[in-house]
């Protein structure tokens, strides 16, 4: 009677696990679709943001239910419970998902948030009767932007990060390096999209630099000097890595501070590249 009264307890808890499991199953792809519409650069209604973190919460619920159930499961009862592995595989994969798609709607809600503080402080010099700052995009991805934007006003706070192994001398030494008149050096490859792929490959950035496929036969990317740095220096590191592509080319520009960047560059960067030979690396001073 005892044992009659244990294995329908059990398998009221494997109902539970199951209706948890079903909700998973048929919520998990409605909250990715959600997840998606969550970009930067779109109006986003607040009713969807909402929906999608009490969606979130409510399978964060389902998933801790689970989990404590398979545990008393396995624990006291595990003489009646016969597992499925693969129904714990795809709650696994459920959590994993839910999870990486939250995520990255909280980045997108952040670097919304980022690129409406640089637009309103845009406008409110307009306003003002104050040149707008940094009115144009250097890159596609709203994400670079950002940390484009960030990078150039905190330039002076930056600096790379020290591993933990080194010793005094060698961190004395990094520091020294980051010493001096700090800046940005935007560049520009153009080329046949073939050679840009295999450079695009090859080319290693630190910490703070990015880079961008902008076009099929354009990247734009970003050096962060935390040290002085002559501009010739700059373009003999571009004709070494140049050297195995003959038929890109290369147009430097070296920006201090954001006063450099007041209006759109778009037309002069065009104009330059268009006067360029393939194989050649220019400066060229804003």
């Amino acid at each position: 009677m005892e044992k009659d009264r244990v294995q329908r307890y059990v398998e009221s808890l494997e109902r539970t696990i199951k209706s948890d499991y079903l909700y998973l199953k048929e919520t998990i792809d409605e909250f990715r679709e959600m997840c998606r519409m969550i970009k930067p650069e779109r109006s986003i209604p607040h009713g969807i943001v909402v929906d999608i973190h009490e969606t979130y919460k409510e399978i964060r619920n389902r998933m801790t239910e689970i989990k404590a159930i398979e545990q008393l499961l396995q624990g006291k009862y595990r003489q009646y419970y016969h597992r499925d592995s693969l129904r714990d595989k795809d709650i696994l994969e459920f959590g994993f998902t839910a999870k990486n798609c939250f995520s990255k709607v909280e980045f997108a809600l952040k670097q919304k948030e980022a690129l409406e503080k640089i637009k309103g402080s845009d406008q409110e010099r307009v306003l003002k009767g104050e040149p707008k700052g940094l009115p144009f995009q250097w890159f596609h991805s709203p994400e670079h932007q950002v940390t484009f934007l960030r990078n150039l006003r905190i330039l002076g706070e930056l600096d790379y990060e020290i591993p933990p192994k080194l010793s005094a001398g060698e961190g004395e030494e990094r520091r020294a390096v980051t010493q001096g008149p700090r800046h940005l050096t935007l560049f520009v490859l153009e080329g046949d999209e073939g050679s840009l792929d295999r450079l695009c490959s090859r080319m290693r950035l630190r910490e703070h630099d990015l880079m961008e496929r902008y076009t099929s036969h354009e990247v734009r990317g970003i050096l962060t000097h935390l040290r002085e740095v002559d501009p010739v220096t700059v373009e003999k590191l571009f004709l070494t890595i140049l050297g195995e592509f003959p038929g890109v080319k290369c147009l430097l520009l070296p920006i201090q501070s954001s006063q450099r960047l007041e209006g759109d560059i778009s037309g002069p960067v065009k104009l330059g590249l268009k006067e360029m030979k393939a194989g050649e690396v220019k400066t060229f001073s804003l």
